[in-house]
């Protein structure tokens, strides 16, 4: 046990200074040999540093601090020291301590840790809706090598590393989005007018990316569902042979020594089956999950009104309307401006409705001695005046009369009858989804037999596209305000105007040809 605490403290000793006193001056001497290592300056002396460090201006530190900073690191291992004899002129100079410093091995590693975490740490992420094109394109032609009658396995593997690597980033950047959105939402002290530009473009971006999500996922998961599972789990099975057999073997330890080393080949597979299995649960439901793509949509979609509430309640601010914390700053103004504490006690007094216990009583003869705030004022509780409280409040703690409580109302049938009206209307929203669904393109003219429910569904629809369109003869796709619809509206050039006689009326306008996509029932 021993030795491995202290194979631990030597491996990870280079990490000893973030945690040491002085900690800063200690990165700033470190970026300084950084700094001295990308311009591929290997050795640097005492006084280089300094003067790196003067440069920069970041800390101050002393020459004696330097010379102990210096010997730290070159015992935590971040730096290497070795005999400096390039200045010596004299015999003199033989005897006196010189030193040139780099950076070790461990001390260049523990430095990229230090970046990569930083680098992580400060990462916004974003939406990126090019990646889930790139990412179909690749899919595409992954799916082509595997199903091909002569798997070429080079190409496979470029193919496949490429599409997870672009995965790998979609993921991540959406993912620390999503948590620096959270955080824009959870704002409290941003600048109102610098929050209330940002808001209108970061809304277009989550919209445009829902937009492009709800079309490229469901793409992304019929290429993923057309592939069999013997199809891609022999591709790889044949990766993890090809890496496995370019793989060097492994030291082992005296006790995996008797032990039977597992194969190579079923590590690789499990590496490559790993990545496979994160892809496919991305893009497509299982029996008891929903996909991430669905849940990441989902929670765009719930971002935007939470933006929305944040906006009305800096808008509200700004156009003056009173809240909460507006009152209390208010309340706090009046009291700071209260000439004596006895105005001050009745502001208090009159805000909050802080006064005395209200089911005490006191009899007359106790509100005259009350009264006569010279006999009360200052004297101590033990010998101040008593109050006289009936006898039935001393022995019950009640002045209410005894008896059984209100009967608590059964709410059973109200809720019954909720839940059919619940479903009833979940049925019908459905059936009007169905019903409006084109499969395919058609003219405005060809609509007809409309319920009231699915005639309301259109006009919403229809009036989103109008909405979207711009002017000229160019067509307009754009989603429903839940993003499980889509329409396609194209204008008919010299087009009569139509007629589309419903339960609701008839409604009238030019001729247009359109698609209708429940996209709930494409994916």
């Amino acid at each position: 046990m021993t030795t491995a605490i202290d194979e631990s403290a030597v491996l990870y000793g280079a990490f000893s200074h973030a945690t040491a006193p002085s900690s800063g001056a200690y990165r700033a001497v470190l970026g300084a040999f950084v700094a001295a290592k990308d311009r591929f300056q290997v050795h640097l002396r005492p006084d280089d540093v300094q003067r790196d460090l003067r440069r920069i201006g970041t800390v101050s530190v002393s020459d004696e601090s330097l010379a102990q900073i210096l010997d730290s690191l070159v015992g935590w291992g971040n730096l290497s020291a070795t005999p400096d004899t390039g200045r010596v002129t004299a015999v003199e100079d033989f005897y006196r301590r010189r030193l040139l410093f780099q950076l070790s091995p461990a001390g260049v590693a523990a430095e990229r840790a230090f970046a990569a975490f930083d680098t992580a740490l400060g990462r916004r992420g974003a939406l990126q809706s090019v990646a889930l094109a790139d990412i179909a394109l690749g899919l595409g032609e992954v799916l082509a090598l595997v199903n091909a009658t002569d798997l070429d396995l080079g190409k496979t593997h470029q193919s496949l590393s490429a599409l997870f690597a672009r995965f790998t980033d979609l993921a991540e950047n959406a993912s620390a989005f999503m948590g620096s959105l959270q955080r824009t939402i959870d704002l409290t002290d941003t600048d109102e007018d610098a929050f209330a530009a940002y808001k209108t473009r970061l809304i277009e971006y989550l919209e445009r990316f829902i937009h492009d999500l709800t079309v490229r996922g469901p793409q992304i998961g019929a290429l993923l569902r057309s592939v069999e599972s013997a199809t891609i789990e022999a591709a790889l099975r044949a990766l993890a042979d090809r890496d496995a057999a370019e793989a060097a073997p492994d030291a082992l330890d005296e006790q995996e020594a008797h032990a039977e080393p597992a194969s190579e080949s079923d590590v690789q597979y499990a590496l490559w089956a790993n990545r496979w299995s994160g892809l496919s649960s991305w893009f497509v439901d299982s029996e008891n999950r929903q996909s991430q793509a669905k849940l990441l949509r989902m929670s765009a979609l719930s971002a935007i009104p939470s933006l929305l509430d944040v906006v009305r309640a800096v808008n509200a601010r700004r156009s003056g309307r009173s809240d909460r914390s507006t009152d209390y700053l208010r309340l706090a103004e009046w009291f700071n401006d209260a000439d004596n504490d006895a105005d001050r006690h009745r502001l208090w007094r009159s805000t909050f409705g802080l006064y005395s216990a209200r089911h005490l009583s006191a009899d007359v003869e106790t509100w005259q001695v009350w009264s006569d705030s010279s006999a009360i004022d200052g004297t101590p509780w033990a010998e101040a005046p008593p109050l006289r409280v009936s006898a039935q409040l001393r022995r019950t703690a009640r002045y209410e009369r005894k008896g059984r409580p209100n009967q608590v109302a059964d709410r059973s049938a109200e809720k019954a009858m909720l839940a059919v009206r619940a479903e009833a209307e979940a049925a019908q929203i459905a059936a009007a989804r169905r019903a409006i669904a084109t499969h395919g393109t058609i003219e405005l003219s060809d609509l007809n037999g409309y319920d009231g429910t699915a005639f309301g569904l259109f006009l919403t629809l229809l009036g989103d596209a109008l909405v979207a369109r711009r002017d000229g003869p160019t067509g307009v796709s754009t989603l429903s305000s839940d993003g499980t619809m889509r329409i396609d509206l194209t204008p008919i050039p010299g087009a009569a105007i139509v007629a589309i006689a419903t339960e609701r009326g008839t409604l009238y306008g030019p001729n247009h040809t359109l698609n209708i996509v429940d996209l709930d029932d494409a994916g």
